[in-house]
């Protein structure tokens, strides 16, 4: 039986999500983005949230900037948070982007020149139900460039986990090879990028906000010392270990 309060609620974001949708820039806006060698990036961000398990509600909401291109940590951020909207599929960014969002408005009021150029989301932008995932909820919201970069294949839109999708990832050959992810509409909605030659298991690139699919790929791949891009590998490592601290006796 459905439930009506949920039903409203996502009437309430599907419109949310339109609205906000109608403000997304997915081509380049930025010097640095034009440039074949980034020349003029020096702040790269990366966010991710971490919960303790067997917890859905309360995590550590972690920001980290680093420089480029050296991928040195310049500033982090680790927030516990308690989560009050409820888990409903393709509807993620409202519950994570509000923390997020503070953690980039609390930066940029204490240590304005740390502000990342751009963000690296850990999960989609484009590539979503409605093309208009977390990357891009936060990147509209921060008015910063950002990717999604996910770790495994949103089934969505006609892509799927087919055997020509497995014969794709196996035709990449090294490190910053990719293909398009292309919607049963035709539309390109990211890439699978295989981002490093030691890691044969590719992340999945799509357009959060204010850049184009192409310098969304070559930048993430660009800050890939593993599978994962260094920005997000960061927030990860750091905010579970926020969490280890804190939470000594939690599985984490």
């Amino acid at each position: 039986m459905s439930d009506p309060a949920e039903e409203d609620l996502v009437k309430q974001w599907e419109s949310e999500q339109a609205g906000l949708r109608q403000q997304l820039v997915e081509e380049d806006t930025e010097d640095w983005q034009r440039n074949p060698d980034f020349c003029g990036l020096e702040r790269v961000g990366g966010v991710d949230l971490s919960f303790i398990k067997g917890d859905d509600v309360n995590a550590c909401a972690q920001l980290v900037v680093l420089s480029y291109p050296d991928l040195e940590v310049l500033y982090e951020d680790s927030q516990m948070v308690t989560l009050t909207a409820p888990y409903i599929a393709g509807f993620l960014a409202f519950r994570e982007t509000p923390y997020l969002l503070e953690a980039l408005q609390r930066l940029e009021r204490t240590q304005p020149g740390l502000l990342p150029q751009v963000v690296l989301v850990d999960g989609n932008g484009l590539f979503h139900y409605r093309e208009f995932g977390l990357a891009c909820h936060l990147g509209v919201l921060s008015g910063l460039p950002c990717v999604g970069v996910a770790k495994n294949l949103l089934q969505v839109q006609g892509v799927t986990k087919s055997q020509e999708h497995q014969s794709q990832i196996a035709a990449l050959q090294k490190g910053g090879d990719s293909f398009p992810l292309t919607a049963a509409s035709g539309k390109v909605l990211g890439k699978a990028l295989r981002s490093s030659d030691s890691s044969s298991k590719p992340v999945y690139v799509s357009v959060g906000h204010k850049i184009s699919l192409d310098t969304a790929v070559r930048l993430t791949h660009s800050c890939c010392r593993y599978r994962i891009p260094e920005p997000i590998r960061q927030a990860d490592i750091r905010s579970r270990e926020y969490l280890r601290i804190h939470f000594p006796t939690a599985d984490t």
